[in-house]
C-alpha cells in the first residue's frame, strides 16, 4: 500500500509542500453564486477528464503547473512506488520520504519524462530505485562509519586502559625484582628481559645450566608471591 495518512496526497493541499509557482486561474464570472458554483463545475470536470486522461496527459498538466494532476498521477503509481522502495530500504518511513523526493521530483522536471522511452510508472519505478539504492548505501555508510567510530573509540580506551595497567605492572615488577637474591634477579633479566636461553644465561654467568634453572625457578616463584599479593596474581610464571 501507498502511504497512509502522512502521504504525499494529503500534503498536497499545504503550499509548504510544493515550491512557490505561478498558478492559472480561471476567468471570473459575473456575480458570486454563479461564479462559485461555475468553478466548482470546472473543478469537477477538469477531475474527470484528468481521471480519463492518459499518463502523457496528465504530465503535460503538471507541465503547466496544476497540482490536481499531480494528484492523479500519485494516486496512479504511488502504490506501486512506495513498493519498490519498502522492499529496497525495508524501513517504511525511509520509503515514504523517498515517495515524496520521486513526485516532487516530477512536479519540478515534469519535461524529463518521455513517453517514447516508456510508461511514466515504469519511469517513476526508474526513479524510485536509482534514489532509494542512493538512500541505501548513504545509510550503510553512516551505519559503517558509526560502527568504525565506535570501535576505534572503544580501541583508543582499551588501548588506554592497557597502557596504565602495563605501566602499573612494570612498576611492581620492578620493585619485586629488586627485593631478589641477586643471582636470581641476574639469572632472570638475562632470561626474560634479554631473551636468552637457559643455556646461554649459564655461559653468561659461568654457571652450571642446573643452577641457573634452579635460580630462576625460585626467583620466578618469589616474583609470582609477591605480585598476587599485590594484585597481580597469575602474571610471572616459568616459560
Amino acid at each position: 500500500m501507498a502511504p497512509g495518512p502522512t502521504t504525499l496526497r494529503r500534503r498536497l493541499a499545504r503550499e509548504p509542500l510544493l515550491p512557490p509557482r505561478h498558478r492559472l486561474v480561471a476567468p471570473p464570472v459575473v456575480g458570486a453564486s454563479a461564479g462559485a458554483i461555475g468553478n466548482e463545475h470546472q473543478s469537477v470536470v477538469m477531475a474527470d477528464s484528468l481521471r480519463q486522461a492518459s499518463d502523457a496527459a496528465v504530465v503535460v498538466a503538471i507541465g503547466r503547473w496544476r497540482q490536481d494532476a499531480l494528484a492523479e498521477a500519485y494516486r496512479r503509481h504511488a502504490g506501486a512506488v512506495f513498493a519498490l522502495s519498502r522492499r529496497l530500504l525495508i524501513d517504511p518511513g525511509m520509503a515514504e520520504e523517498v515517495v515524496q523526493e520521486v513526485f516532487l521530483r516530477l512536479w519540478n522536471q515534469p519535461e524529463k519524462f518521455d513517453p517514447e522511452r516508456g510508461s511514466l510508472r515504469a519511469f517513476l519505478l526508474a526513479q524510485t530505485h536509482g534514489r532509494s539504492v542512493d538512500v541505501l548505501r548513504a545509510e550503510t555508510s553512516r551505519r559503517r562509519r558509526e560502527e568504525r567510530d565506535a570501535r576505534q573509540t572503544a580501541e583508543s580506551g582499551y588501548d588506554i586502559e592497557r597502557e596504565v595497567m602495563d605501566l602499573s605492572m612494570a612498576d611492581q615488577v620492578n620493585e619485586v625484582m629488586a627485593t631478589l637474591p641477586i643471582d636470581e634477579r641476574r639469572a632472570i633479566e638475562l632470561a626474560y628481559f634479554g631473551g636468552h636461553t637457559y643455556r646461554q644465561v649459564a655461559v653468561m654467568l659461568d654457571q652450571p645450566e642446573g643452577t641457573v634453572k634452579s635460580r630462576i625457578r625460585s626467583g620466578l616463584r618469589r616474583m609470582r608471591d609477591q605480585l598476587s599479593d599485590a594484585g597481580v596474581s597469575g602474571a610471572w610464571t616459568e616459560s
